[in-house]
């Protein structure tokens, strides 16, 4: 008789506690990790690691799964980046709580704020769902290819109990706020692992309105802060624009006193004041010296817009002329732009104003750290093409599905310098990634792969070591989120598991594949050298390629 379920054997083990690798064999029955080291004993089936890295399954804190999760088995593009557990209801938009009257307005904003197409969630939402624990529930009846979890969104949370009022920005009242106080004590006791709110102009629904939350006052948050605390336990994820950084912090440490519960803010370099982060990170450090926990959460690279005829966005989008094909099929628009009475027309309209020397073409071995001497405006001075003549060439490259990068978050001087200090900051935490959100235009769910290979292998000065980034996107993000049943490779633990040729492992490059509901598009953006993931002891992906297995969950609260 076998011993275990499933042994992995001969690879390096990284645990996810910041120590050096050791060579060695991890050992898993009934879903848990029950040997690390030298294992002896059988198994029903085994793993070769050898030459391999064997690491934690990668938590991914900040998700937008949302919707797909209500649909769909599988969390594309995270499930081929060895992420064993992802974190939705980030940003304070979800789908629960919700009236039926209200569904509408949720899809608008979620399309808006997250760039999710209107017609695939209002295809794909079964709205078997009322109130957040009846959310949870429908969650909990289906199976995936990882754990899922989810926090209960401010957005929501306000319309479900203030209506129109809550949707127009309305000052909620005492009985507002006492509602929503009781509504997020329920939400958490029935196993959201916290609560998600956003203050940001740049979250818009897609009819251009500003989100609920905005500019929820802080007897709005300190209300709702005092239900996490009603429900003893919880965590707290804030985005705000930080217009006057010691007012809206101190408006932010105040719920969180309220709650005494951990929160997380996004930290990112704005291009127009690329120094400004340092103050905030400078007052997230001084609320953890005042006995606080408090992380920046931030991202190993730039975050960055793919343009292209794939993609919502490119260059020409609002040239007339190009308009005119924009309900093309892909064939169509390649055969339109190669006429060159068409060509003519748009470079005409193309604006003038367009960034090329920010913005780059991506294949299969694109840098996201790259150097302006490869942008497409310095390689256009080495031709007889203006930048705009050779940015509408590229676009056509490929049949049509050549995409262009240009980076708009954490790149203000042309490196990632800034991100670089952000990993290795005594309190962030890594996320942002927005896996399952800005399906048009953005793939950044590759961070966590991204993380490893960039930092730990590729980058010609400045690598960090191998244990501290595992640990980064293991053990730092299950804690910062209350998950201390996973993130390390320890007897007793959950098998979340990651097997890794980490010479080869790379990514390719993104594109676009039409698998949402209503045969909406999003982009995907796979991996070459993750050889194996784990979820609860059963291996889900092979070379890339799923098995059979969904052993994936609900996770209902926190462990």
């Amino acid at each position: 008789m076998a011993e275990y379920d499933l042994v992995v054997r001969g690879g390096t083990v990284i645990d996810g506690a910041g120590g050096a690798g050791v060579a060695g064999d991890v050992a898993v029955k009934d879903g848990l990790i029950v040997e690390v080291g030298r294992v002896s004993g059988r198994a029903k089936r085994e793993v070769n690691a050898d030459g391999a890295l064997v690491t934690p399954g990668f938590v991914d804190i900040h998700t937008h799964y949302d919707g797909l999760a209500t649909w769909s088995t599988r969390m594309f593009p995270s499930s081929h980046h060895g992420v064993t557990t992802a974190v939705m209801g980030n940003c304070g938009v979800g789908f629960a709580p919700v009236k039926p009257a209200d569904h509408g307005l949720l899809v608008e904003l979620m399309e808006g704020v997250e760039d999710i197409p209107g017609t695939a969630l209002h295809e794909g939402l079964p709205w078997q769902w009322e109130t957040f624990p009846q959310y949870l529930d429908f969650l909990e009846a289906r199976s995936y290819d990882m754990d899922v979890a989810t926090q209960l969104p401010h957005a929501a949370l306000r319309v479900y109990v203030m209506g129109l009022r809550g949707a127009r920005r309305d000052a909620a009242t005492d009985d507002d706020i006492a509602a929503m106080r009781s509504l997020t004590e329920e939400a958490i006791r029935a196993g959201a692992l916290g609560f998600s709110s956003s203050r940001t102009l740049n979250h818009r629904s897609i009819t251009g309105e500003p989100t609920p939350t905005l500019s929820a006052a802080e007897a709005e948050l300190v209300g709702i802060a005092r239900g996490i605390a009603d429900a003893g336990r919880g965590v707290i994820e804030m985005i705000s624009d930080f217009e006057v950084i010691d007012s809206e912090f101190d408006r932010l440490m105040a719920m969180a006193d309220a709650a005494q519960a951990p929160m997380s803010i996004s930290l990112g370099q704005a291009g127009r004041n690329p120094e400004r982060w340092r103050r905030i990170l400078g007052k997230i450090d001084e609320a953890n010296r005042d006995g606080r926990v408090v992380k920046g959460q931030v991202a190993p690279r730039a975050i960055g817009i793919l343009l292209g005829l794939t993609s919502t966005r490119h260059p020409f989008m609002e040239c007339e002329a190009f308009k005119r094909i924009e309900g093309y099929s892909l064939a169509d628009k390649v055969r339109a732009m190669q006429d060159p009475e068409f060509k003519r027309k748009v470079l005409e309209q193309a604006p003038a104003d367009t960034a090329y020397e920010r913005i780059w073409v991506v294949d299969d071995t694109f840098n996201y750290e790259p150097g302006a001497e490869s942008s497409i405006a310095a390689r256009a001075a080495h031709t007889a093409q203006t930048p705009a003549e050779l940015a509408y060439q590229l676009m056509m490259a490929a049949d049509g599905r050549r995409l262009l990068y240009t980076p708009i978050i954490n790149y203000a001087h042309g490196n990632l310098e800034a991100c670089r200090e952000m990993i290795l900051a005594d309190n962030t935490v890594m996320g942002l990634g927005d896996g399952g959100a800005h399906v048009g235009i953005i793939c950044d769910a590759s961070f966590v792969t991204f993380l490893l290979t960039h930092w730990g292998r590729d980058r010609e000065r400045g690598q960090i070591d191998l244990p501290t980034l595992v640990k980064a996107q293991t053990f730092d993000t299950a804690a910062a989120v209350g998950l201390g049943d996973r993130g390390l490779i320890r007897p007793g633990l959950k098998a979340d598991l990651n097997v890794i040729d980490f010479d080869n492992l790379r990514l390719l490059q993104p594109r676009t594949i039409y698998d949402l509901p209503s045969g909406a598009g999003r982009l995907e953006q796979p991996t070459e050298g993750m050889l194996a993931t784990v979820v609860s002891g059963q291996v889900t992906y092979t070379n890339g390629e799923a098995t059979d297995a969904l052993p994936g969950r609900l996770v209902r609260g926190q462990r």
